[in-house]
């Protein structure tokens, strides 16, 4: 096994900062579609059931794979050959998202409740498209086979996303104090305007992530369609657009599935699927537990924010340590438990009372809960992608994840209603959600090695033989 030093050493390599700007870039959207815009609805007056609701805006991160195949294709106009392929992608789509927040600071919510929604929609689409190009440009910076670095890769970006969430959200709620206790009557509205700042820093930090050609990517996808433009027996240029719809749309999930088996790449989705709604379900409604219970603005943000950020910065660099020293399945295990464990101090917090040290003592263990159990997850399906299809494979992966956590998050202020406001049940509940994908992940533990070997990763904290 080699030494602790060496396996920290590779967080100092050069592609890590920039895998920590893409993170940053990715992870700072879900401030405005999230804490932003839940504070800005209950502030303004709305039901916990319509901020819960509001939340279904966050779906289009479960779909952005039936896009994916095109933005994997498909080049944006003057920009990709200006700035390459992904970069070119979230330029757009970052700008699109700085016209959003411009729209957002005219806009009442209790006055026009679904304009607001529909600009947080447009706003949710650009960042889960973006996130599509984001990940696959993260996955290009490292080898195919560089398992430990992948790992290493994975604990950056998750540092990244929760710097440009948590910190952003500092940002955010801090700002809004400040104007707010400055007499502007419209505090959300200004705050957005100087969040739209923070996008323009992140346009021009981007310059600085080189962008290989993608010149084998372009090659292994040119042989798929040629491969199915013989297979379907069409001539001349009808058969090459067929054959570029079939390849784009379809080749990304046949090599899924026939890299991996039928079976276990149902097995696989399942887990995806099922491993984070407990978290899900305590995220979405968290900051409005935060403020039922007696916290200010800048307490959640000095606390859930501000410490969040630094504690998960630790923890998910020691998480990156742990998944490659005691392998990507023990981690997952692991980490599945401890979320559900750290649930349970939120049940303790709301039978207690707001209590400013039981308050920083779930947030730490919460966010080293969730800190080992997003690098794990980042890094096993990151190991999954076929790098032909890498934009399009990781969307899917990463969108099946996104449903389960959606789908069902959604409906968490309509639980705490029927629970009658009794949030300690609430994240009992929360708790007991991770057990049916530790399941689905026991059953197929014994065939993960063989899916991954030749990788240089520990599973199961021995090295994968090569095959």
């Amino acid at each position: 096994m080699a030494k602790l030093s060496d396996t920290f050493s590779i967080y100092l390599e050069r592609r890590m900062a920039r895998i920590l700007l893409l993170g940053i870039i990715s992870g700072f959207p879900w401030v405005l579609i999230g804490s932003s815009l839940s504070l800005w609805l209950k502030e303004d007056g709305l039901s916990r059931s319509t901020i819960g609701w509001a939340g279904l805006i966050f779906g289009v991160y479960a779909i952005n794979f039936l896009w994916a195949p095109l933005i994997d294709r498909l080049r944006v106009p003057y920009l990709t050959a200006k700035l390459g392929h992904r970069r070119a992608w979230i330029v757009t789509l970052q700008c699109l998202i700085l016209v959003c927040l411009g729209t957002w600071s005219l806009v009442d919510p209790t006055a026009n409740l679904w304009g607001v929604i529909a600009i947080g929609l447009v706003i949710a689409i650009a960042s889960a498209t973006q996130d599509i190009t984001i990940d696959a440009l993260r996955i290009e910076q490292i080898g195919q086979n560089e398992g430990q670095s992948m790992a290493a890769g994975a604990a950056i970006a998750v540092v990244g996303w929760w710097t440009g969430y948590k910190l952003g959200g500092v940002v955010a709620l801090n700002t809004a104090e400040t104007f707010q206790g400055a007499g502007i009557q419209d505090y959300w509205q200004a705050t957005f305007l100087v969040l739209g700042l923070v996008i323009i820093a992140c346009n021009i930090a981007l310059m600085f992530i080189p962008e290989k050609p993608p010149i084998e990517r372009s090659a292994a996808q040119s042989a798929t369609d040629a491969r199915i433009a013989s297979q379907l027996g069409l001539p001349g240029f009808a058969g090459q657009v067929m054959a570029w719809l079939a390849g784009t749309v379809a080749g990304p999930l046949m090599s899924f599935f026939r890299r991996n088996g039928f079976a276990i790449a149902l097995a696989i989705l399942g887990f995806i699927f099922l491993f984070k709604i407990g978290e899900a379900f305590l995220g979405r409604m968290s900051i409005v537990f935060y403020k039922e219970i007696g916290f200010s603005k800048s307490d959640i943000a000095l606390y859930s924010k501000g410490i969040g950020w630094i504690t998960t910065v630790v923890f998910t660099l020691l998480g990156g340590l742990f998944a490659i020293r005691i392998g990507l399945v023990r981690a997952m295990f692991v980490s599945g438990i401890l979320m559900a464990l750290t649930n349970l101090m939120f049940s303790l917090l709301a039978w207690s009372g707001p209590s400013e040290s039981l308050f920083a003592t779930a947030v730490l263990l919460d966010d080293l809960a969730g800190a080992f159990a997003t690098v794990t997850f980042v890094a096993f399906i990151s190991m999954l992608v076929d790098r032909t299809y890498t934009a399009t494979q990781y969307a899917l992966l990463a969108s099946i994840g996104t449903a389960g956590r959606t789908m069902f998050a959604s409906s968490s202020g309509m639980l705490v209603d029927r629970l009658n406001g009794d949030w300690g049940v609430f994240f009992v509940i929360t708790a007991l959600m991770v057990i049916p994908a530790l399941i689905c992940l026991w059953v197929i533990r014994d065939k993960l090695a063989d899916m991954l070997a030749g990788a240089e990763v520990r599973l199961f904290g021995k090295e994968v033989e090569s095959g």
